[in-house]
């Protein structure tokens, strides 16, 4: 028999967290006992290739409520959170960061708002607490210049750590997307929307898997999931290199009209060629961002393979993969 879906889904993607999990589970406890709802949290092994699966093993013989899905490698943090979403039962979901930076603590306020009415509960940072000045201000700068050219409004300084209502998870797995920017399909779905706020602490133990390569791809990711400008740029400025180089052409042809035709110097010539070169492999660069995503989709791989499921509910362990 089916046991009956839990109120509240906790989500939680993990790569390398072993050192994190205990403390995680006995935060995550404490919380959820004192709201006195029904809860699961489903733990994405994402790949590890540490004592993670082990761990999680241990705290799913000694809770049931802990579901492991194992994915076959891995997928990114993308593709593990959807997994997730795809295998929570809750009446709602909260992605949840292993690495302890979302506190536990305020799920009882996202529970609030959601107990308002609210679809989608929105955690936003105040504080970035244990990064460097440079990720800091570049995070900053990603959510408004990523405003101001996408036109989906996404919340400004705030990650996955938010709570979803079943009517928004219903939703978010209808969107057939394989190369998934999370944050931006959260924001696409609408659905009536509010905010608390919170200080993000500092990573409990071990280092952060998003070095500087890894948060330019995804802000790459972000912005050509959801905006043309980049495209719309390139042939702005193609127009305008084309009208400048109008008037150039007219300005040599008047003026061996009028001076006659001296030989120009060597480095005009070799500028202009640069630069001209430079913007058509600017362009290039662009049409080919949207061309890899074109030819990713296409071949319609799934998100996400599943190896193995450990969950008390019976029923999910059936599927297997995001398609």
């Amino acid at each position: 028999m089916t046991a009956k879906p839990p109120v509240v889904s906790l989500v939680v993607p993990c790569h390398d967290e072993a050192a994190n999990l205990p403390t995680l589970y006995g935060r995550v406890l404490a919380v959820m006992e004192r709201t006195g709802e029904s809860w699961e949290m489903l733990c994405i092994n994402d790949g590890s290739r540490d004592e993670t699966l082990e761990q999680l093993l241990a705290l799913n013989r000694n809770d049931s409520r802990i579901v492991v899905i194992d994915l076959s490698r891995n997928f990114g943090k993308e593709a593990a959170l959807t997994a997730g979403l795809d295998y929570a039962r809750g009446d709602c979901a909260i992605p949840l960061d292993a690495d302890l930076q979302d506190p536990p603590e305020l799920i009882p306020e996202l529970l609030a708002k959601w107990r308002e009415g609210f679809d989608v509960v929105n955690a936003v940072r105040r504080s970035r607490e244990g990064e460097s000045w440079a990720k800091r201000v570049s995070a900053h700068a990603f959510y408004r210049i990523l405003n101001r050219v996408s036109e989906v409004d996404i919340p400004e300084d705030t990650g996955d750590f938010r709570l979803l209502s079943r009517p928004v998870l219903e939703a978010i797995k209808r969107l057939p997307e394989r190369r998934r920017f999370m944050k931006g399909l959260f924001a696409w779905v609408g659905f009536r929307t509010t905010h608390v706020y919170y200080h993000r602490e500092p990573r409990q133990v071990g280092k952060s898997k998003w070095g500087y390569r890894s948060l330019w791809k995804l802000a790459v990711e972000g912005i050509t999931s959801f905006s043309q400008v980049p495209l719309q740029l390139a042939a702005h400025v193609g127009l305008l290199v084309s009208v400048f180089a109008f008037v150039y052409a007219v300005y040599l042809v008047v003026g061996t009209l009028v001076y006659g035709n001296p030989v120009k110097g060597y480095p005009s010539l070799m500028v202009a060629i640069l630069f001209l070169g430079g913007v058509q492999l600017l362009a290039l660069g662009i049409i080919g961002e949207y061309l890899s995503r074109i030819y990713e989709e296409s071949k319609h791989r799934p998100v996400y393979l599943v190896r193995n499921i450990w969950s008390s509910n019976t029923d999910s362990a059936d599927a297997c993969t995001k398609t």
